[in-house]
């Protein structure tokens, strides 16, 4: 099961995460933290051009094993937007959509575009049978972005909490149609 390592997404373009991303990304971040930090444990003052590169090495690992495909989400005009992952870690048959927005990039309905692309490329890899949002039931634009890609609510599963924002309730919302 491999995606292609690009995605035409409309007005955006996703691809496979390579080193030559990591201060574009680090200065996203940066600038994005006090949207991302509530509910991304990993987005913290420390986050630095470090923190992008392990993420890009851990992606391309992951992704030549299989487990994970991270992509880096570009605007039409080339700029780096955020990022969207297909992961395996909810079992055979399910890859679950993580994903994040850069602060300048919110609102216009990129992720939910991002999510939509994302979505068709997975239910059309052999072997899957559905796809998985998991939010925290605090995330609203999460959530958003999920509910207006098509993606039902299933479930809802108590943990605990890992950001300074969340409820320690996940919500699943799944697709399964082609």
């Amino acid at each position: 099961m491999q995606p292609p390592e690009t995605i035409d997404a409309g007005d955006l373009v996703l691809r496979r995460w390579v080193p030559a991303y990591a201060e574009e990304a680090t200065a996203v971040v940066r600038k994005s933290l006090p949207e991302l930090s509530p509910f991304m444990p990993w987005a913290t003052e420390a986050y630095d051009l470090a923190a992008s590169r392990d993420y890009i090495v851990r992606s391309t690992a992951n992704w030549d094993e299989g487990k994970e495909f991270n992509y880096a989400v570009f605007t039409a005009e080339g700029d780096l937007a955020g990022s969207i992952g297909l992961m395996s870690r909810m079992g055979p048959g399910t890859l679950e959509i993580g994903y994040w927005m850069g602060t300048p990039f919110t609102g216009r309905g990129y992720m939910t575009a991002a999510v939509r692309a994302v979505t068709e490329v997975a239910l059309g890899l052999p072997g899957v049978e559905r796809v998985a949002i998991r939010h925290d039931a605090a995330n609203g634009a999460s959530a958003a972005v999920a509910i207006k890609a098509g993606f039902a609510e299933v479930e809802r599963v108590e943990r605990e909490p890992e950001a300074p924002g969340e409820t320690g309730v996940d919500v699943i919302r799944e697709r399964k149609e082609r």
